[in-house]
């Protein structure tokens, strides 16, 4: 009996030993397989990033990505867990926007990092679809009449619902989220330049608010997608619809609901007299899913990069009482001191408004990287090889603080950088890929400066905003596909002062 449990107790031990000897080694086997895939490094910046330790002595991740691009002897990092090269060398930005525009398109896998939100819009195609958008919307956006069209829209808006606002701030004492106040105010423009309809008149289920931070939830959740090591997590979720993924399914309902009613409203108001953007490609396309894909692609163009780069340059500019002084002597030398805003032709004159201007999106782009990918092998003009399949990154907010770009003052804000003779000297888009460069450079810069103008040369002459410094400096931005101040920018306002001292320029 002994000798029968003896060898049952043998057998089984020799069955556990070799399953655990089996699985032992198919463990090893398959870690060893996870090494050389691109998720697994070891190096001193992947294992930084992977951690999240770099938070230790950063309060971005922007910022770390701008001192690892600096200390670079050749301006290029490799970030291998997201197989990722990121630059900031204008020779290499030139060659990925002009020189082989061709082998750097958004591709595939941006494109389904984005697709659930973007769809087949402009900024999430390559080729012929994006061909199509961008020759439809040049027509629009590159036209004269219609750029002073957006100016008089701009100027109502202004005056109709920006100002009072500002004034009633003023009585009440009361805090303003300037974040929020400029996201709105950017949505109702381009509702009224892009769609040909007022936001007020919309037949709308919930508050457009609440369309605005589905909206918002949609943009962080997409791109939370493209920082994932293992897109194979975030592909499950989706599939799972759970945790984020279902989070950004929801967000993305509310969003098509907003999209699906801007289509409604101008289909019921008529289409085939009009020339607003929208009604240029309903008179060309009849696919409702299609147009909803180009109206999300251009509310995100025209809301979040616009309020982003106003809700930056205000912050800027309460630190640098200098800046404005002489902002208003240029204002009043130019708009004369009676008008509330700026005419269309005045707006081209000022020279030092449209300085300080592009010095706040140098050191604050509102879209502070781009990425594209590598269809075949190439070098880099820096000598940097980069693999088929690779996604590379320009990097325009640590592009703006590179000494041998800007000098050795590039983290002051310094408007006059911009002037030769009191003049308007533009950069190379390839030092300053703000607005991009090459082939697929921003259609719609010159409406997007012309808004944040009219908006800056109204609102400085009148008002003084006053910005919680200690709390909001330094900015710590919210992950997003545009710059956002994570919990916004609490201000509040007060007429201008009679007088005002000058004072010197600060370091940001």
């Amino acid at each position: 009996m002994e000798e029968v449990i003896l060898e049952a107790f043998r057998s089984r031990f020799t069955i556990f030993f070799f399953s655990f000897a089996a699985g032992f080694v198919l463990l090893a086997v398959v870690l060893e397989f996870l090494r050389g895939m691109p998720w697994w490094c070891s190096c001193p910046v992947c294992e930084a990033y992977v951690t999240k330790s770099w938070s230790g002595r950063f309060d971005n991740l922007c910022d770390w990505y701008a001192h690892l691009l600096r200390e670079s002897p050749t301006r290029t990092i490799h970030i291998h867990v997201l197989r990722n090269t990121v630059t900031a060398n204008p020779d290499n930005v030139e060659h990925m926007l002009r020189t082989r525009f061709d082998n750097y398109p958004k591709g595939k896998p941006f494109s389904a990092i984005l697709g659930d939100l973007l769809g087949r819009g402009i900024f999430n195609v390559d080729g012929d679809p994006w061909r199509f958008q961008r020759k439809m919307a040049s027509a629009e956006l590159g036209s004269t009449a219609v750029r002073f069209f957006a100016s008089c829209i701009v100027t109502a808006e202004v005056r109709g619902r920006l100002l009072p606002l500002f004034d009633a701030a003023c009585a009440g004492r009361a805090v303003l989220d300037l974040q929020d106040v400029f996201r709105r105010f950017a949505f109702d423009n381009m509702c009224k330049i892009s769609f040909g309809l007022d936001p007020g008149c919309l037949e709308l289920s919930l508050p457009v608010s609440e369309f605005a931070a589905a909206f918002d939830k949609a943009s962080v959740l997409s791109a939370l997608r493209a920082t994932s090591t293992m897109p194979i997590v975030w592909r499950a979720k989706r599939l799972l619809n759970t945790g984020s993924e279902r989070e950004l399914r929801d967000a993305i309902r509310l969003v098509n609901l907003l999209a699906n009613e801007l289509i409604r409203q101008r289909r019921k108001l008529g289409f085939s007299s009009n020339h607003d953007l929208l009604s240029r490609f309903m008179a060309c396309v009849d696919d409702d899913k299609y147009l909803r894909d180009i109206t999300i692609s251009f509310l995100l163009a025209g809301r979040d990069t616009v309020a982003s780069a106003l809700t930056s340059f205000f912050l800027l500019l309460s630190r640098h009482p200098d800046v404005r002084s002489a902002m208003r002597d240029e204002i009043d030398r130019v708009v004369g001191r009676g008008a509330a805003t700026a005419s269309y032709d005045h707006l081209r004159d000022l020279h030092y408004v449209h300085a300080a201007i592009h010095e706040s999106m140098r050191l604050y782009p509102p879209v502070q990287f781009d990425s594209k990918f590598c269809l075949d092998d190439d070098a880099l003009p820096d000598g940097t090889f980069v693999g088929r399949g690779t996604r590379v990154t320009y990097h325009a907010y640590a592009m703006g603080r590179m000494e041998e770009l800007w000098g050795s003052d590039c983290h002051e804000f310094r408007p006059q950088r911009w002037l030769k003779n009191g003049t308007f000297a533009p950069e190379s888009p390839y030092k300053y890929p703000v607005f991009q460069g090459g082939f697929r450079v921003c259609l719609g810069k010159e409406t997007a400066l012309m808004e944040m103008k009219t908006v800056i040369v109204a609102v400085v002459r009148q008002f003084d905003i006053d910005v919680d410094v200690q709390a909001a400096w330094p900015p710590k931005f919210a992950p997003g596909l545009t710059a956002t101040l994570k919990g916004g920018l609490p201000v509040r306002i007060r007429r201008k002062a009679c007088t005002e001292s000058d004072m010197s320029p600060r370091t940001i």
